[in-house]
């Protein structure tokens, strides 16, 4: 017998102790007129399970923000934004909520009992200096924290300010990133050569083992040349066999990274006239890497005003949303994420899947066994739903669709799955 899910708990769900960030900006794209505008996201989503966690690790050198950005982002955060270097001891990990106007939206049609954004975990860790592939400040350590992280957020100093201490004695974002890019690269190159050492003396006898340990082999031998060059691992061209087989190692250099320009309050509006963000900017670019600009300052202060005073408070400094926002977004754009609906009475919630993922894959994201008997998708898009005011209404308009398994799940479909096991 078929049977159909509108959004039940049968993965385990993320929850944290961490109280959830209430109240972020995000304008997000393709909205209907309902909920075009920027909105405050309701703060029953501070209470909500998470559906699923992306996990991004912020990474940088002592005292450029990044701790000071973790509080920001995670309300009542444990992270200490000391004066000194290597304050942060432990990895701080606080979990997000993504704001997305969409879900009260679709929560408000459905009249459901809850909405459950779906969310991103960060985890920051201390800052890093040169030597700390090698354990100098307990880098080794450091680093090992961040190895299962989607992507690395490298927060780049980009304010002058003589009362907070730069490690270098001075602020320059090149080779602020060249220290900790270098970094990335001799702790991956130590485990590459160790794994590769492994591989050599395996003695392998099943053909399939044997297939893969080949692939393994053929991956990090292209990867230590890159490395030995300075190069990051992701930027080898490798086939899927071989990306496969170096999955595990959880390589650093092949994570996508977003740079975050640090700038001071004066700057937020024209970080463009900030010769520091130029640079970091240049770089990105060449790196093929994200960049957002932010004032972890701001943001802290953002913290600390009643939801109904911010947008005021950004507006007074010349831009209409806050830099976790800009995170958030540029996160999902640079790992290439979309977002899905499930929408009913008893919850409206949001799915994260891949770019280009069928309609079983993304079923799958709730279940395996949704994906395993998956029968069919029914599916509206976002704006439909909302303009047709339930799943039954839009069905008498034509505008809910019958998906099978080849479809492509688009940004904003709400789905209602049918499979059977």
């Amino acid at each position: 017998m078929a049977r159909s899910i509108l959004c039940s708990h049968l993965i385990p769900s993320i929850s944290s102790s961490v109280p959830l960030k209430s109240s972020l900006l995000l304008q997000w794209p393709n909205l209907s007129k309902t909920s075009h505008s920027m909105l405050l996201i309701n703060r029953r989503f501070s209470a909500a399970k998470i559906s699923m966690s992306l996990r991004a690790g912020i990474v940088g050198l002592p005292n450029v923000g990044k701790s000071t950005l973790f509080n920001a982002v995670v309300e009542n955060g444990k992270a200490q934004a000391a004066n000194f270097p290597f304050c942060t001891i432990e990895p701080n990990v606080g979990i997000v909520a993504v704001p997305d106007p969409r879900l009260n939206v679709l929560s408000e049609i459905s009249k459901s009992k809850k909405a459950v954004p779906a969310s991103i975990e960060f985890v920051d860790i201390a800052g890093l200096v040169k030597g700390a592939s090698q354990g100098e400040g307990l880098g080794n350590k450091f680093l090992s924290h961040i190895r299962e992280v989607d992507s690395i957020i490298q927060v780049v100093r980009c304010f002058e300010d003589n009362d907070i201490i730069h490690v270098n004695g001075k602020v320059d974002p090149k080779s602020d990133i060249d220290v900790i890019n270098l970094e990335l690269v001799f702790s991956d190159l130590d485990q590459v050569e160790k794994r590769l050492d492994k591989l050599k003396k395996s003695k392998a006898s099943n053909p399939q083992t044997k297939m893969k340990e080949e692939a393994e082999k053929s991956a990090l031998e292209k990867i230590v040349v890159a490395l030995m060059d300075g190069r990051p691992a992701r930027s080898i061209s490798l086939t899927d066999l071989e990306k496969d087989g170096i999955r595990h190692l959880c390589l650093l250099t092949m994570k996508p990274i977003i740079y975050v320009a640090n700038v001071a309050e004066s700057d937020l509006a024209e970080p463009g006239s900030n010769s520091h963000v130029q640079d970091v900017t240049n770089l990105a670019s060449e790196l093929q890497s994200g960049l957002i600009t932010v004032s972890a300052q701001v943001e802290a202060e953002l913290t600390e005003l009643p939801p109904e005073e911010r947008i005021e408070y950004l507006a007074s400094l010349g831009v209409n949303e806050s830099g976790l926002g800009n995170l958030i977004r540029a996160t999902y754009n640079l790992l290439g994420l979309h977002t899905y609906f499930t929408s009913g009475e008893k919850e409206t919630k949001a799915w994260t899947i891949r770019s280009g993922m069928t309609a079983p894959q993304a079923a799958g994201v709730i279940h395996s066994d949704f994906e395993r008997g998956f029968i069919r998708a029914e599916t509206v898009a976002y704006d439909d739903f909302v303009a047709a005011g339930s799943f039954s209404a839009a069905r008498e308009k034509g505008l809910l669709r019958s998906e099978g398994k080849d479809y492509i799940v688009k940004e904003g479909d709400v789905m209602l799955f049918r499979f059977n096991v």
